[in-house]
């Protein structure tokens, strides 16, 4: 189903703390980009409400492996990085290659593990009553792709994708009601989220009108469906926007960001294994008109903004 450079059917496509807590303590936090800053405060730091516990979800207090080993490739330069990148991918292409045969299952994986990042979001949220570190413009932003997406899908075709696409939209709906109508709201930092989403959506609908599927369907499913692939490529960029400002990356925050990094490799992964076994339908595709290359232009870009929270 996932091919997006033809829609489905042909029309889908693949793919706290209590408030008021005191900061943390000074070496609690992670700086983005750089190693713990003596002095920084947790994210949403004291509010009015003045309870006494404390945020209990910094590096200071849960030894978080995930985190550790961000801040451990952080101090590595930036050969080495590069270095150790192409051998981790290199590496898990060839697993994925040698145990998955059909390579539709690469797109599942990558609904699968979107859908774990936002459970995650939605578990920090209401467990620890902080929105502290999450922004709400990515959030409307999945909301309004995963619609779109859910929409060409039920008009079309329903399988596997539109199951995951639809709990993964509920679940974004659940945080998006926590930041509109629930006391969590009063957490979220909104000045430092200065990446609204109508700056983002607006030149999507602008590419989509220049580049979309040349197909038989309504204009307005091929519109939609080019829409949905832009705003998916960068639904992101507020959320890593906002960590940039914050100077600090939150523990569930940093779940989420990786599991949509983990989303979009197996995404990328699914393009490069039917390119390297000679997928010729997919090579002639390429080379029919504009809206396959950019699906996979839009493709890069998502992966190398999301690189840019390693």
């Amino acid at each position: 189903m996932y091919n997006q450079y033809r829609p489905p059917g042909n029309f889908g496509g693949p793919p706290p703390p209590p408030f008021g807590g005191p900061p943390a303590p000074a070496y609690g936090g992670q700086q983005f980009g750089g190693p713990p800053a003596y002095g920084q405060q947790q994210f949403g730091g004291p509010s009015s409400h003045g309870a006494s516990e404390k945020y209990d979800d910094k590096l200071s207090k849960v030894k978080d492996p995930l985190l550790s080993a961000v801040r451990w490739l952080k101090s590595r330069s930036p050969q080495e990085k590069f270095a150790l990148g192409c051998i981790a991918g290199i590496l898990a292409l060839l697993v994925l290659w040698r145990t998955i045969e059909d390579h539709d299952t690469l797109f599942v994986l990558a609904e699968v593990a979107h859908f774990v990042g936002i459970g995650l979001l939605a578990f920090k949220m209401y467990s620890k009553r902080s929105a502290a570190g999450l922004s709400l413009q990515t959030q409307i932003l999945t909301a309004l792709f995963l619609m779109i997406r859910l929409y060409c899908s039920f008009m079309m075709e329903y399988d596997i994708h539109t199951v995951l696409d639809g709990l993964t939209l509920v679940a974004t709906f659940g945080v998006l009601y926590a930041l509109w109508f629930t006391p969590i709201k009063t957490t979220y930092q909104a000045d430092l989220d200065s990446i609204k989403f109508y700056y983002v959506v607006i030149p999507c609908l602008a590419m989509a009108g220049v580049a979309h599927p040349f197909t038989s369907h309504w204009f307005v499913f091929r519109m939609l469906w080019a829409v949905c692939v832009y705003l998916e490529a960068v639904s992101v960029l507020p959320q890593l926007r906002m960590m940039q400002n914050s100077k600090v990356v939150e523990r569930f925050t940093a779940h989420y960001v990786f599991c949509l990094g983990l989303s979009r490799f197996f995404s990328c992964a699914h393009w490069i294994l039917q390119l390297l076994e000679g997928n010729r339908y997919l090579l002639n595709a390429l080379g029919s008109g504009l809206w396959p290359v950019m699906v996979l232009l839009s493709e890069i870009v998502q992966t190398f903004i999301l690189a840019d929270f390693w």
